[in-house]
């Protein structure tokens, strides 16, 4: 049977109420098949922070993801931690005495979307999403800001020309809003909201030619 489930929009300066229609599971989530490997989802994703304990403290304390291993590296050439981010899926991070300072918008985008710009540079991780109910998107959103974490809007993203809109309608297919770790890593609360189709998949991929490339100083 499906559930019904009332969600409040409070993204880009308005309110509004929509009725979606979840069928089955609480979380809609691509459910293609790879003929190739069988892979079953993210064993971890490894970043790099300056402070491991304020890192700690976010990951846990902030977004309750529990610590399920630490590792001081041979020759004390740093630290490796694991958290588990649910689904058997874990966040890693590594600290390394002499690794250098992050440079927002090169390592890393110089803001989170919906503020400001999102480039990185290529081989840079741009943002880490992470999947959420969708009947408990706008209350995660409200505890990350009672707990003092800095959030972006509510973005209900489209096929409209400005790929986001005010409100949700039926041809919004995630929504999403964003934040950042104490490092400045741009961090994602994200939920499918419509199954996707072969007409999803129509942008042609750019090439290494298409790049404008800032010219070499």
């Amino acid at each position: 049977m499906a559930n019904l489930v009332v969600i409040w929009v409070h993204g880009l300066g308005q309110t509004a109420e929509y009725i979606s229609e979840f069928t089955g599971a609480a979380m809609i989530k691509p459910h293609n098949t790879n003929t190739e490997f069988e892979l079953s989802g993210i064993n971890h994703v490894a970043l790099v922070c300056s402070d491991m304990a304020c890192t700690v403290d976010f990951y846990t304390n902030v977004l309750g993801m529990p610590l399920i291993k630490s590792l001081d590296l041979p020759n004390g050439q740093g630290q490796h931690f694991f958290f588990d981010a649910g689904n058997g899926d874990c966040v890693a991070f590594f600290w390394f005495a002499d690794a250098p300072d992050a440079v927002p918008g090169i390592s890393s985008p110089a803001a989170i979307p919906g503020i400001g710009d999102i480039t990185s540079a290529v081989s840079t991780m741009n943002h880490l999403a992470f999947h959420v109910p969708a009947e408990k998107f706008d209350a995660y959103r409200q505890r990350l800001k009672d707990k003092g974490v800095r959030v972006g809007p509510v973005l209900n993203h489209d096929e409209s020309e400005m790929q986001v809109s005010r409100t949700l309608h039926p041809g919004v297919y995630v929504r999403s809003f964003y934040f950042q770790d104490p490092d400045g890593i741009t961090l994602e609360f994200a939920c499918w909201t419509k199954e996707f189709g072969e007409s999803d998949t129509q942008a042609v991929p750019k090439t290494a030619a298409d790049r404008r490339v800032p010219a070499a100083r």
